[in-house]
Parts: structure tokens; sequence; C-alpha cells
């Protein structure tokens, strides 16, 4: 099996058709595409002049998926592109284009390995306590400056909020969680409707 670092040489013959050197077959492409979307580089050569096709080809490919709405670039971008071949900024297009897509590539890594510290709240290890006071902390937070938020609760008497974590405790952890986010959307949507 061939390196995957290394490109996938690909051979345009007369005919047009396309040649997976690697595997001595024929690829049409959706196949190339489907290659460089698991990763894998590609480099199409002319069999009879030799010439590097593979900008040709990948650009063939987005103009296919753009044509079926498969909509990536706006109209702004391709007129922009458009632009910059008129002009002399054609010579910075290329690495600002480049360097937007590694931002966008160390973006998505970072999400991505981020994502084991979020709870999983298909997990049933995962406290549904925790999940409830992220939920809490994220509606107050979206709602500071909003004279309305805190209604209920912020009246509560203090005996009366100590009483309540006390039975809650007593009672099933999941249902009095469940019964405890519900009460809180219903006093939300309240108080949303009155602004």
């Amino acid at each position: 099996m061939a390196d995957p670092k290394t490109p996938l040489l690909i051979k345009r013959y007369a005919s047009r058709r396309l040649y997976n050197t690697e595997t001595s077959d024929y690829v049409t492409l959706d196949d190339i595409a489907g290659f460089v979307r698991k990763g894998r580089d590609v480099q199409i050569i002319d069999l009879r002049t030799g010439d590097d096709l593979t900008r040709q080809y990948l650009l063939q490919i987005v103009a296919d998926h753009e044509s079926k709405g498969e909509n990536v670039l706006p109209i702004e971008v391709l007129t922009d592109l458009v632009r910059s071949y008129a002009t002399g900024i054609q010579s910075v297009v290329p690495q600002f284009l480049a360097a937007s897509f590694d931002m966008l590539r160390e973006g998505q890594t970072k999400l991505v390995e981020n994502l084991h510290v979020l709870p999983n709240p298909l997990n049933p290890a995962t406290s549904f306590e925790a999940l409830r006071q992220q939920q809490e902390a994220f509606l107050k937070t979206m709602m500071v400056g909003m004279p309305a938020w805190g209604g209920a609760q912020a009246q509560k008497p203090e005996t009366d909020v100590k009483s309540e974590a006390a039975t809650q405790k007593a009672a099933d952890p999941v249902t009095d969680d469940l019964a405890e986010i519900k009460k809180q959307l219903a006093e939300l949507q309240v108080k949303l409707s009155k602004l």
C-alpha cells in the first residue's frame, strides 16, 4: 500500500480517462473528490504532455459541487476571485486563501479536541444536576440586563429555597431535575411573554 502522505498519482490518457496508478483502475471525478475528502492529496498528470492538470480537475470538482447547489463559496467571494485575475492582487490572493483555510482547519481541530471536555447528555454517568446548572448559567448570561430575569426565583424567601433543596435531595434526582427544568422553562416563557 502506498504512503498516504505522498500524492496519489493519477494519469490522464488521450481519451481523457483518468487512471489511478496505485490501484491500476480508472477513476471518475467523484472518486477523486472522495480521495481528497479522506485527506489524500492527488496529482493528475497528462500522460502525453506531462502537464500537471491537478488544479484544473480540482476546480472542476468545486464547480460541479457548486452547480449541484452545494454552495460553499458565496457569490461575493467568487466575484472577488474573478476580479483578482484582472488586477495586481492575484499575487496576494493565494497566500490569503491558504492562510484562511489553515486557520479554519486549526479551529476545527481545536473544536474536536475540546469536545471531550463537554458533558455527553447521552452518557448516563453525566449528572443531570450539572446539565441543569449549565443550562441555568447559560440562560442567566443570555438574560443579563433583562428586568424580569430571576423573578420567581429571586423573590423566594431563603427558607423556601432550603426546604425545596432538601425535598429534591430526598426524591428521585432524575425526576426532580426534569421537573425543575420544565418549571424553569415555563417561568422563562412567562417572562418572555411579558417582554
